[in-house]
C-alpha cells in the first residue's frame, strides 16, 4: 500500500474562522453602511480597504482583524463597540432562530 503525500494548506472550501460570528459582523456593517446611504466603495476607502474585500466582509467571507474594524468603525463614524455589540445581537438571532 502506498503512502498518500502531504497535501499542505487548507483543504479546499475550508476557512480559518467561525462562519457565524463572520456573517454577522458583516451583515452589522452592511446595514450601518445602507442606512447611511453610503456605497460600499465610499466605505472601502474611508477604510483604506479595497472594495473586493469590503464586499467580502459584508458577504462574511472573511473575518477583519481588530485595527481593521476600529477602521471600518471609524469609516462608518460609530465605535467598534457599536459595531461588535450589533453583531453580538445578530449572533443572538442567528441562535435564536436555530432552536
Amino acid at each position: 500500500m502506498q503512502k498518500r503525500p502531504i497535501q499542505r494548506g487548507r483543504p479546499a472550501g475550508s476557512t480559518t474562522f467561525e462562519a457565524e460570528p463572520a456573517l454577522a459582523f458583516g451583515a452589522a456593517v452592511r446595514e450601518a453602511r445602507t442606512a447611511q446611504g453610503v456605497a460600499q466603495e465610499t466605505l472601502a476607502h474611508r477604510a483604506g480597504i479595497e472594495r473586493s474585500h469590503m464586499g467580502k466582509i459584508e458577504r462574511g467571507e472573511h473575518m477583519p482583524t481588530l485595527a481593521l474594524i476600529i477602521r471600518i468603525a471609524r469609516a462608518l463614524g460609530c465605535s467598534a463597540t457599536a459595531l461588535i455589540a450589533e453583531t453580538e445581537r445578530k449572533l443572538g438571532a442567528l441562535k435564536d432562530d436555530c432552536g
